[in-house]
């Protein structure tokens, strides 16, 4: 199992709700989730064989920013 993690802009579950069905589909349903508590909202996903890209964009596409974390 990989853990990727990427600092977002996603503020509220409305922001969730967007960017859901896109996440669902690269990552999986029950592999990722945003800690909208942080400062820096961040998305961790777990799972294997992550697609950091797909991710990335699988967020923007929403109209959010995700940026990784090192």
């Amino acid at each position: 199992m990989e853990t990727v993690q990427f600092k977002t802009n996603i503020k509220c579950s409305g922001c969730l709700e967007k960017v859901t069905p896109g996440l669902n589909e690269t990552a999986g349903a029950d592999n990722w989730e945003v800690d909208l508590q942080s400062p820096d909202k961040v998305l961790t996903v777990s799972a294997d064989n992550v697609d950091a890209a797909a991710i990335r964009k699988a967020v923007e596409t929403a109209g959010y920013k995700a940026e990784n974390i090192a």
